[in-house]
This record gives structure tokens, C-alpha cells and sequence, in this order.
């Protein structure tokens, strides 16, 4: 047998899981030691998102938005991302965050375990442990914050830290009795116990017991109060407590009893802190140590807007969550801070229809040929109707029967074709991009656990 073919077998016969991590990055030059990094991670933020988003942001700003770039977009390095599961075309967040943190990809639904584990079966997820980048910075003497617009034991954050075969155990309620005895620590306990400088987000109720408004098995539990006695740090729940806070001091800010509030839906007199807030005091504290740091800053409701099939709050978040970013260009040194931007998986929203340039991007497609600025009346589909730009391929949204003329408003629900009670993910590519040092290995098509490669190389933690 030639000896080329020979080879041509073997290496078909390697297992998907070792083809997949084998994508290191021994073969290239070390990369240019970064002292912080941050990782930006717009939940369900796929190129689609950006594109609108960037529109959106443009328009509000009264330009026509096509021509404008969010604050990321102006980063020198871009690649495109892999985000597959090991065993799913189309991911979620758990197993896409753990590639991005562990540097190693694993399967739908598994917190910070290898794919050895067995979603729900907590003694398989005990013995599969994967080595996380967050515990690595800690024993490499850095600092460590994690930000998030979601409850913070919620699938993206909860695998910087945490280690679980069911992304939903995120209190010991969520752990069924029978998978109790086996000795699972649920995600809000585990973050608890974990040495971070800065957790900031949303899940009060994941953290307190049932008295006190919580979902956890002791009635009186108060995690945060155990947490705050026992390391000196302060436990905050407004942004005027976060801002009041003493530095140099580890601190715990829960400001919701589930995820935090859109922005669309934020009302003045909100106690809540921004995510722009939020990564804002994160920086803050963790540079003004000195030590270096590993930093995780979550847009999470961009994908529950996609979820509910409602663009513009998707598009509201994402707005604010490039903010965030910009702040953070503004406020680190670009000799010594790799910023990364990236998404964990896409969605199904898509932008059609042949609107002229300038049309409102949540708004109805102008008559016109293929753009031509000819009409401001409604372009008209086969059924007589007018249809939007932005649409889902499935969803809420869908339209069972006789179409009518989709809402246009902020808050108004996109139409859809699929009938399903919340919109799915989507499994294209989405985009990485990339400024800082080691941002060079930031180019072409890359597996997602590339991320978490080039994470603890930057920082000298592989």
C-alpha cells in the first residue's frame, strides 16, 4: 500500500476529540507576554449581531450606520471561531465557555469537564476535571474577575470558575436528590469558595435560601455573608455599594435575584450598575494591584434577546457591550493588556430583503429594486404583506397561518419562520478579534479552545 495512503487512514482514524485539541500552538513562535488579559464575550453575539448592531449604533447616532465600526471592529487581529461541541454541530454556552477557558473543547452541557463526563451524572464530572485559566492565574500569584450581565453561576461565567456536568446546577436545588449523594458542589457554592478579586453580575437568588428569597435547600442560606466574614471582602448589591467599596479588598456584587435588566427596560432611578459600570470597577481595582490579572467581561443578554426573537434588545446590548469595550481600550496600556472579543456561539437572526442603504435597521424593507432609493413605501411580499429587515429562522415569532405587517417598535418581536417557544443558536463561524500582546496568533480559521490557548500563553500559564 502506498505509503502516502496509508497515512491518509490513519489520519481519518484519529478521534474527532484528538483532532479538535491537537490544534496547539507548539509549532508557532511564543507570543509577546502579556501582564493582564481580557476576554470579552458577547453572548450569542454571531457576525450577523454585529453587523446589525454596528448599523443600529450608527443610526442612533442619526448617520445611515452602514459606515460606521464598533469599538472592536478597529482591532488589528480578527479570525474566525469553530464553536462546535464535541457532540454538537450546534453549540451552547457551556461547552463553548469551557473551550474558551479551559482551552479544551467538551459537550453540550458540561461546566469545566472533559467530554469524558456524563451530562447529569455528577461522579463522572468529579473524575473529568479540566484545568481552567482562571485557577492557573490564581497559582501563578495574578488576579482574577469575572463580569456578567447574566445571574453570574449562569453557563459563560460559571466556566471561568466552575467545574460541573450539568450547566443547571447552579444552586444544590438545581442537583436532582439522586445525583446528591455523590458529593456535587453546586456552581453558586463553588464560586463562593473560589479565591476571586472581582465577581460582578446578576443570581442573587442562586446564593440565599428560601426565607430569604433564594432557591437553595437551607432556608437561611446567605452565601454572600459567609463569603464576606470569611475573606474580609465586601458584598455589594447596588452600584452605589459597589462604588463605595474599599479597593484593595476582594468584592462580591450580586444586583439581581436573576439575570440583570436590558437596557431597553432600564428605568433612571435603576440601582443596577451597566456593564460599561461594571467593567469599569473591575478595571479599576484589578489594575490598581499591580500583580497582573485575567479578566472575563460578559454581554450575556444580547443572546436572551435573541432567545425572546426581540432584535432590538439584542441590539441595545450589544451597543452597550461595545461601550464596555471601548472603556476598556481607554484605560489599559496596549504594550501590556491583550484584549480579546469574540462570541461563544451565533444566532438565527438574519438581514435580507434588499433595504436601501440607511433604512431603519429594525424597520420594515423600503420598495425599491435592490436598494435603489426609489420608495419610502413598504416593499410587499408574495403574500401582500410587508416584511421586516431582521428575521429569525426559527422562534416565538413565528406566524402561524395569515401573515400580517411585522411591528416595527424597539421592543416589538421579529417574525420568524420556525415555530419554537425560544429562538435557537446558530452554528456558523463568529469572529475573535484581537489587540495586545499575542494578539498576532489571532488569524484565520481557529478551533473555539484556540481562545483559551492563546489566553494562557499570553499570560505564561500553558
Amino acid at each position: 500500500m502506498n505509503r502516502l495512503f496509508r497515512l491518509a487512514i490513519i489520519a481519518t482514524a484519529i478521534p474527532l476529540a484528538a483532532c479538535q485539541q491537537g490544534q496547539d500552538l507548539a509549532s508557532t513562535p511564543p507570543p509577546a507576554r502579556a501582564k493582564n488579559v481580557i476576554l470579552f464575550v458577547g453572548d450569542g453575539m454571531g457576525i450577523s449581531t454585529v453587523t446589525a448592531a454596528r448599523i443600529y449604533e450608527g443610526q442612533k447616532r442619526g448617520e445611515t450606520g452602514e459606515e460606521n465600526l464598533l469599538s472592536f471592529e478597529k482591532f488589528p487581529q480578527t479570525a474566525l471561531i469553530k464553536t462546535y461541541n464535541t457532540n454538537a454541530q450546534v453549540p451552547d454556552s457551556a461547552g463553548t465557555a469551557t473551550a474558551m477557558n479551559a482551552g479544551v473543547k467538551t459537550k453540550i452541557g458540561l461546566i469545566g469537564v472533559s467530554e469524558a463526563a456524563t451530562r447529569g451524572d455528577c461522579a463522572s464530572g468529579k473524575a473529568n476535571p479540566l484545568p481552567l485559566t482562571a485557577e492557573a492565574a490564581k497559582r501563578a500569584g495574578l488576579q482574577v474577575g469575572i463580569v456578567t450581565t447574566t445571574r453570574i453561576t449562569h453557563a459563560t461565567p460559571a466556566a471561568v470558575f466552575g467545574h460541573s456536568p450539568n450547566r443547571d446546577w447552579e444552586s444544590d436545588h438545581d442537583i436532582p436528590a439522586a445525583q446528591r449523594p455523590a458529593g456535587c458542589t453546586d456552581l453558586a457554592a463553588q464560586l463562593v469558595a473560589f479565591p476571586f478579586d472581582v465577581a460582578l453580575g446578576g443570581g442573587k437568588g442562586k446564593f440565599m435560601g428560601k426565607s430569604v428569597g433564594g432557591d437553595r435547600l437551607e432556608a437561611a442560606a446567605d452565601l454572600p455573608a459567609k463569603w464576606a466574614a470569611r475573606t474580609g471582602g465586601s458584598y455589594v448589591q447596588t452600584a452605589a455599594e459597589l462604588a463605595a467599596a474599599p479597593r484593595g479588598k476582594p468584592v462580591f456584587g450580586l444586583f439581581a435575584p436573576g439575570h440583570m435588566t436590558y437596557m431597553l427596560d432600564r428605568k433612571p432611578e435603576s440601582t443596577e450598575p451597566t456593564l460599561t459600570a461594571m467593567a469599569a470597577d473591575a478595571l479599576a481595582r484589578l489594575k490598581a494591584d499591580g500583580r497582573g490579572y485575567y479578566l472575563m467581561v460578559e454581554g450575556g443578554r444580547i443572546d436572551h434577546g435573541h432567545h425572546a426573537g426581540q432584535a432590538g434588545y439584542a441590539l441595545e446590548e450589544a451597543v452597550e457591550f461595545a461601550k464596555a469595550i471601548q472603556y476598556a481600550v481607554d484605560n489599559t496600556d496596549p504594550r501590556e493588556t491583550l484584549i480579546l472579543v469574540t462570541a461563544d456561539h451565533s444566532h438565527v437572526m438574519t438581514i435580507a430583503g434588499y433595504p436601501r442603504r440607511g433604512n431603519p435597521i429594525l424597520g420594515l424593507v423600503t420598495r425599491g429594486r435592490e436598494g435603489e432609493d426609489s420608495s419610502d413605501e413598504p416593499a410587499v411580499a408574495s403574500d401582500g404583506q410587508p416584511y421586516s429587515t431582521l428575521s429569525y429562522a426559527n422562534g416565538p415569532g413565528a406566524v402561524i397561518g395569515a401573515r400580517g405587517a411585522p411591528d416595527t417598535s424597539a421592543k416589538a418581536r421579529q417574525q420568524s419562520l420556525v415555530p419554537l417557544p425560544s429562538e435557537t443558536h446558530g452554528g456558523e463561524d463568529v469572529a475573535l478579534y484581537a489587540t495586545g500582546p499575542g494578539s498576532q496568533e489571532v488569524r484565520g480559521v481557529l478551533e473555539q479552545n484556540r481562545i483559551g490557548q492563546i489566553v494562557k500563553r499570553a499570560l505564561g500559564l500553558d
